[in-house]
């Protein structure tokens, strides 16, 4: 335990915070389509409703957190109202229920990470590099449910999910106990306001490109295990498969660090977006060929692993101050919320009526664009972070 950073009590929150997306992710699709009977357009929408919260709901909390200067309190505040509104599962009353019930746990849930984010990194100061050993635990989480979760799902049934994320919820919320508020440094740059920061054509050509990412894996995280299910896989298969993309991104997270130091964040964040469109191709088109299917999946060591630890610092490296609570949660708005809400909601309408291997293509090109934004705009004197 290092004295000026609380590593093990940080990465409780993360491995229970991800846990849940181990449970959510991958099986709460397939309890809609198995246990709800809904179609893949109904589907699309729910999730998109989900995704949505994340616009609105991180840079809420986020100004409230900036402004109050009580970040921990709120965290802790939408971690207890998260689980008050998933116990709305429980009702069971269609469609329409689900989508104010999705919309209420999601507003809460979406809420409380880019605070912590920004909570951890205040308790790192000069040691931000050592982020990712901090997240790699929230890989873990996830890589224990999502592996260990599809035999119980396969004795019991599909219906289990909900228990598992009600747990998990309560894990999280019990888990923002375990550590201490810690401000931003005050010192960091007064003058420097939102208004500023957001008109450096940069910075909005960054959160662009980390959106038309996040939108492309709308097809991955709302239909691959329907997507796999199809090809005849079993649950298990179908949850190894999800471990092993997360098992690849706790690998690259030992090595981010050294990485950035010789590479530059700016550099890995352009390669994270050009290796994102090369595995919606391979998806689409060798979901049959299991060694192509797995290359595909290690790869999500840098669509996701490679592509969020670089944002994070980027964008971290954009918002100092009393500013970072706000830059996180745009971050996280516009491009887990605007980019993932508009990826699920298509890819819905997609899978009806374009086909599971066109949908995967459109994503690629949806990532190709954003690689070629990245590509020409994203520079190491622009945001620099390995030497924050």
């Amino acid at each position: 335990m290092n004295n000026s950073a609380p590593y093990f009590r940080l990465s409780f929150f993360y491995f229970a915070y991800f846990a849940a997306l181990g449970v959510f992710v991958p099986y709460w699709t397939v309890y809609l389509h198995a246990a709800k009977g809904y179609s893949p357009i109904q589907i699309g929408e729910l999730m998109a409703v989900f995704m949505a919260t994340k616009v609105v709901a991180p840079f809420l909390w986020g100004w409230l957190a900036d402004h109050t200067g009580e970040r921990l309190r709120i965290i802790r505040l939408a971690s207890l109202l998260g689980v008050l509104c998933f116990l709305g599962v429980y009702r069971d009353q269609g469609y329409w229920w689900m989508v104010v019930v999705m919309a209420g746990f999601g507003f809460f849930w979406n809420a409380s990470l880019p605070q912590f984010e920004a909570l951890t990194l205040n308790h790192l100061g000069k040691q931000v590099g050592r982020y990712s050993w901090i997240r790699l635990w929230g890989s873990i989480g996830f890589i224990v449910m999502v592996a260990g979760l599809p035999p119980l799902l396969e004795s019991q049934g599909i219906g289990r999910v909900v228990d598992a994320m009600l747990l998990l919820f309560v894990s999280i919320w019990l888990s923002t106990w375990l550590v201490r508020d810690k401000p931003h440094a005050t010192h960091a740059v007064k003058n420097n306001r939102l208004r500023e920061v957001l008109r450096q054509p940069a910075v909005w050509i960054l959160l662009l490109a980390c959106a038309l990412q996040q939108g492309s894996h709308g097809v991955y995280y709302t239909f691959f295990s329907i997507y796999l299910e199809g090809q005849g896989h079993t649950r298990t298969f179908i949850g190894w498969m999800w471990a092993l993309g997360v098992i690849a991104e706790v690998v690259l997270f030992l090595f981010m660090h050294p990485l950035i130091e010789r590479f530059g964040t700016a550099r890995l964040f352009v390669l994270s977006m050009f290796l994102t469109a090369l595995r919606w191709i391979m998806l689409g088109t060798w979901v049959h060929n299991v060694p192509m299917l797995l290359l595909a999946q290690v790869l999500h060591a840098a669509t996701y692993g490679l592509f969020h630890a670089s944002a994070i610092h980027l964008v971290h490296h954009q918002f100092p101050g009393r500013l970072q609570g706000r830059g996180q949660a745009l971050y996280s708005g516009l491009s887990f919320g605007v980019g993932g809400a508009l990826g699920s909601l298509l890819s819905g309408y997609g899978w009806e009526f374009l086909g599971e291997t066109y949908t995967f293509y459109a994503a690629t090109v949806v990532a190709g664009i954003g690689w070629l934004l990245a590509l020409a705009y994203v520079r190491e004197d622009v945001a620099d972070a390995a030497h924050h």
